[in-house]
């Protein structure tokens, strides 16, 4: 579960970093907008740790961009403020910001307020209807849209729910017969060729994330797991 932190003093971030790799997250962190902006593109995260005082563009500015955004409106987002600023506090909030964390925090809270902002997030965005991500694919179930490195991608009907369903359940392998019964609804081995024909065609389709879209030998298919 990839956690995103955008922090501009050194310590502060490596050490928030080494704390939440430590209990099992995914964390990469950021001294500045640009590169988060650059790496939003690529891949969304489960939630975004964001300092209000940052050089440049600052956070409450990457707030509101964020909740504008068609892929980012509903991304959990936590606050870091400074312990006195309680109108940045009341700012963030009144923007989208779904919690606060005032500094200097001690960083075993840190990891207790992420845990609870993903259990309440998780609650209130049904699996349904949140965006299926895997590196620069995006695949938004409610608008049948799906974007790869934020340009859009034309799928027909079979490939959209053939990518769909590797998306739900990435690193897992689905053999031929189970997307034929799921997606084409009938089981027949002999008609195996038309899964390799619509999984050409969507890797095709997906550019440069084609790759993602892997063939276990002798078994079928699958989304693999992020390096």
């Amino acid at each position: 579960m990839d956690i995103y932190l955008v922090e501009d003093d050194e310590n502060i971030r490596e050490l928030v970093l080494y704390t939440l790799r430590a209990s099992g997250y995914t964390a990469k962190g950021f001294s500045e907008a640009a590169p988060f902006w650059q790496q939003i593109k690529q891949q969304l995260p489960a939630l975004v740790l964001l300092d209000i005082m940052l050089p440049g563009e600052d956070g409450l500015s990457i707030l509101k961009k964020l909740r504008t955004g068609e892929n980012t409106k509903t991304l959990p987002v936590m606050m870091l403020t400074a312990k006195s600023a309680e109108y940045d506090k009341v700012l963030g909030l009144d923007t989208g910001a779904d919690d606060y964390l005032a500094k200097p925090f001690g960083m075993m809270e840190m990891v207790s307020r992420v845990k609870a902002l993903l259990r309440r997030t998780a609650q209130t965005q049904p699996a349904a209807r949140a965006n299926l991500v895997a590196g620069g694919i995006v695949l938004n179930p409610q608008k049948h849209a799906v974007t790869v490195n934020g340009q859009a991608v034309e799928l027909t009907l079979k490939e959209f729910e053939l990518l769909k369903t590797m998306l739900q359940n990435v690193g897992v392998v689905h053999t031929r017969g189970q997307l034929l019964s799921q997606i084409w609804g009938y089981e027949f081995e002999g008609e195996s060729r038309t899964v390799d024909v619509h999984v050409r065609s969507l890797r095709q389709k997906l550019g440069p994330c084609g790759p993602l879209v892997e063939t276990v030998r002798g078994v079928g298919y699958r989304i693999g797991e992020q390096r």
